[in-house]
C-alpha cells in the first residue's frame, strides 16, 4: 500500500520485536488502529509513521531494539518518513535514558499505555474492541495470552518490573477471544503467558488452567499447546487432561533454569533439585507420550564448574525431548545484579556451547527414533517445492521442522497431512506425504 492509496490518513509501520506476548499486544494495538481507519503497510518505506513495539529481556533483544530504533530515526532525518514512536518493554525499564539520548523520537510509550499509543498515531482505543486482534503470525495459528505480568521473584530477571504484577485474564474474556481467533481460521492455539501455572489464582483464589484449557478445548480447535509453565505448584491435572483429550498437544514448555540447589536458591525458584526430578518424573508418568522442552542458564554468578558439571548430568540423564541455554547476562534492572558477576563471558559461552552439544546429541537420537513413522503435521510454509511443517511436539518459531519435499502434490498452509519420516538430523525430520 502506498502513501497515496492510504489516503488522508497515514500509512503506519509497526516493527514487533521479542516475544510472542509482544506479539500479541501489537496485534491489539492494530485491531484498535485499523477500527480508527488506520491502515498499515508491510513496507517501511512507504510509511508515514514507524511505531516499534521493543523487547528488552535480554542484551541481544535490547541491542536489536536500538538499532532499529537509531535505523527509524535516519529515515526520519532523511524525510523519508513524519514521525517515530517507541513502545515496549525497553521503554519500561530506559524511558527517561532513551529520551535523553533520542530526542528525534516522537513519543516513548511502556507496556500499559495502548490507549496513549493509538491517540499518538491519530486512533482511538475502544475498550468493547480489547478481544480483537489483527494477526502477524501465519493465519492457521495464533497466541493466547491468558495472564500479564508477573509476581515470582527470579533473581536474573526484570519482567516482573518491566511487566508489573500477575494478572489473569478472566475465562470468559479469553474464550470469547479464542472464538474470534477461531473464525478468523486459527487452528493451533498457543496459551502463552510470563508463567501459565498460576493462572486464576487471583481472580478465583485457586488455579484455573485446566478448566480454560478443558474449554477451550470444547471449542474444536485442531491443536492446542502450553507455553512457559513455572515448575513451582504446577498444576499437574492439565497433564492428565492432556493425555485424555486428542486436540491437547502432548507438549509442555517448562523453563526450569538450573538443578543446582545453590544456584536455585539464589535465582530465588521456590524448588531445589528433588522437587524438580520429581516433578518430571510425576509429569512423564502421568502423560508418557508427552514432550518436554526447557530453558537453561549458564554461567550464574558463582556457578562453580562443578555446578555446571551437575547441570550437564541432569541433562544427560533426563533427556529433554526440547531444550534452549542462554548465558546469564548482568542485567541492572533485575535482583541477581547485586551479586558479583564471577563468570567471564567467554566462559559463559563456553558453557552453552558445551550444554548445547550434549543436548544436540540427545535430539539427533530421539529424531533417529521417529525415522519410519508416520506423523501428523501442520504446514507452516511452502517455499519452491518444499513444505515447512511441524508435529504436535513443535511450537512455532522455535522447534524442529519437517522437510517435506511436495514435488506435485497439491498442499497448502495452514492444512494437517500425514507424513513419512524418512530421514532426520537433531532439530529437522525429512518426510514425504503419505498418500495412502
Amino acid at each position: 500500500m502506498t502513501k497515496a492509496e492510504a489516503g488522508r490518513k497515514p500509512a503506519i509501520f509497526l516493527l514487533s520485536l521479542g516475544c510472542s506476548k509482544n506479539t500479541v499486544d501489537s496485534e491489539r494495538l492494530m485491531a484498535q488502529a485499523v477500527a480508527s481507519g488506520l491502515a498499515f503497510t508491510d513496507d517501511a518505506d512507504e510509511a508515514d509513521i514507524i511505531l516499534i513495539n521493543t523487547c528488552g529481556f535480554i542484551e541481544d533483544a535490547k541491542q536489536e531494539s536500538i538499532d532499529e530504533t537509531l535505523a527509524a530515526i535516519g529515515k526520519k532525518e532523511e524525510g523519508r518518513v513524519r514521525e517515530v514512536y517507541v513502545m515496549g518493554c525497553l521503554v519500561e525499564l530506559y524511558r527517561k535514558e532513551l529520551a535523553d539520548e533520542m530526542p528525534e523520537i516522537d513519543g516513548f510509550f511502556g507496556t500499559r499505555e495502548l490507549p496513549e499509543v493509538l491517540a499518538a498515531i491519530g486512533a482511538k482505543y475502544r475498550e468493547e474492541l480489547f478481544d480483537r486482534r489483527e494477526l502477524l503470525t501465519p493465519p492457521h495459528y495464533a497466541f493466547l495470552k491468558i495472564s500479564e505480568g508477573c509476581s515470582r521473584c527470579c533473581s536474573f530477571c526484570s519482567i516482573p518490573k518491566i511487566r508489573g504484577p500477575y494478572l489473569s485474564q478472566p475465562k470468559e474474556q479469553l474464550l470469547r477471544e479464542a472464538a474470534l481467533l477461531q473464525q478468523q481460521g486459527v487452528r493451533e492455539l498457543n496459551l502463552i503467558a510470563q508463567d501459565i501455572s498460576l493462572y486464576g489464582y487471583d481472580l478465583y483464589g485457586k488455579s484455573a488452567l485446566n478448566d480454560l484449557t478443558l474449554r477451550l478445548s470444547d471449542m474444536g480447535f485442531d491443536w492446542i499447546r502450553l507455553l512457559y509453565a513455572y515448575p513451582l505448584n504446577f498444576p499437574l491435572e492439565v497433564i492428565d487432561t492432556m493425555r485424555d483429550r486428542r486436540n491437547l498437544c502432548n507438549y509442555i514448555d517448562m523453563p526450569l533454569q538450573h538443578i543446582n540447589d545453590r544456584i536455585l536458591r539464589s535465582m530465588q525458584r521456590g524448588i531445589g533439585r528433588n522437587e524438580t526430578i520429581h516433578l518430571i518424573d510425576e509429569i512423564r508418568s502421568r502423560n508418557p507420550e508427552i514432550r518436554l522442552r526447557t530453558t537453561m542458564i549458564a554461567g550464574y554468578p558463582g556457578e562453580t564448574r562443578e555446578e555446571f558439571e551437575e547441570l550437564l548430568d541432569f541433562v544427560r540423564q533426563t533427556r529433554f525431548d526440547r531444550l534452549g541455554c542462554f548465558p546469564y547476562r548482568h542485567e541492572e534492572h533485575a535482583p541477581a545484579y547485586a551479586l558479583e558477576d564471577t563468570v567471564s563471558d567467554e566462559e559463559k559461552e563456553a558453557r552453552v556451547a558445551e550444554l548445547m552439544e550434549l543436548q544436540e546429541g540427545i535430539s539427533a537420537s530421539l529424531n533417529r527414533k521417529l525415522e519410519g513413522k508416520t506423523l501428523k503435521v501442520l504446514i507452516d510454509r511452502i517455499e519452491e517445492g518444499v513444505a515447512y511443517a511441524r508435529t504436535e511436539y513443535d511450537a512455532p518459531e522455535v522447534d524442529n521442522d519437517v522437510i517435506i519435499e511436495i514435488g506435485d502434490e497439491k498442499v497448502q498452509e495452514g492444512e494437517f497431512r500425514q507424513v513419512i519420516v524418512e530421514d532426520s538430523t537433531a532439530y529437522e525430520l525429512f518426510g514425504r506425504i503419505n498418500e495412502g
